[in-house]
């Protein structure tokens, strides 16, 4: 199956790491929870993209009664964090709504943590046309079910679907959707973004709504 020119493309975008510049702040969060809890000390690389749900499940199935302990403290940092756009997203995502995108934000946050977001950035409330939280999903990334929901919300075939994530996570959820992947290296370094990556960018500088719709085509 190939791309349906008769159909419009769509953009189907992480938020962390790939739409704000929060994952070195999430990193070290969640670093400070695995050597508090699990004494792992690099705990925030191991959960990158899976769901909050999906964390408590694999990793804190035995400790219950310090769950509602790990999301108060997340709560809190959520709301102080800093949440600035990753360099050239702006100037890339109105490229792509002029030339007709579909776009959507395919998180694995939770509709609390993005009312947190939509504080400090309202605009992201409206400028996609959808936007799929955790919440939405059957399954967490790295299944495939987060992305197949984005392509279904828009009645197209995976194939006129293009990607961008940060997280490895992320990278085999899109993979194994079928989809192609605008890898970032604000999370991974290259050499990991490599392994699954049909193009891979430091920051939306790097790439156009045409050379988008180019990897869709070829």
């Amino acid at each position: 199956m190939t791309f349906d020119s008769s159909m419009p493309p769509a953009a189907l975008f992480d938020l962390d790491g790939v739409i704000i510049d929060t994952e070195r702040q999430y990193t070290l969060f969640w670093d400070m929870i695995g050597r508090q809890y699990l004494h792992h000390p690099d705990f925030g690389k191991l959960i990158k993209g899976g769901t909050l749900v999906h964390i408590f499940e694999e990793f804190f199935s035995e400790l219950k009664d310090k769950q509602n302990e790990i999301s108060a403290a997340l709560d809190d940092f959520e709301a102080k964090m800093e949440v600035p756009y990753i360099n050239g997203f702006k100037d890339f995502f109105q490229s792509l709504k002029k030339a007709g995108w579909k776009t959507a934000v395919v998180t694995s946050s939770s509709a609390g943590k993005m009312k947190s977001v939509y504080k400090k950035i309202p605009e992201i409330q409206t400028m996609f046309d959808k936007i799929l939280t955790a919440e939405m999903f059957s399954k967490s990334k790295p299944d495939p079910d987060p992305y197949m929901l984005g392509a279904e919300i828009f009645n197209l075939p995976r194939t006129n679907c293009l990607v961008f994530e940060d997280s490895v996570n992320g990278f085999k959820s899109a993979k194994s959707a079928g989809m192609k992947l605008v890898g970032l290296t604000t999370t991974n370094p290259e050499n990991i973004v490599s392994r699954y990556a049909d193009l891979i960018i430091n920051d939306f500088y790097e790439i156009s709504a045409e050379k988008a719709l180019e990897i869709l085509k070829n």
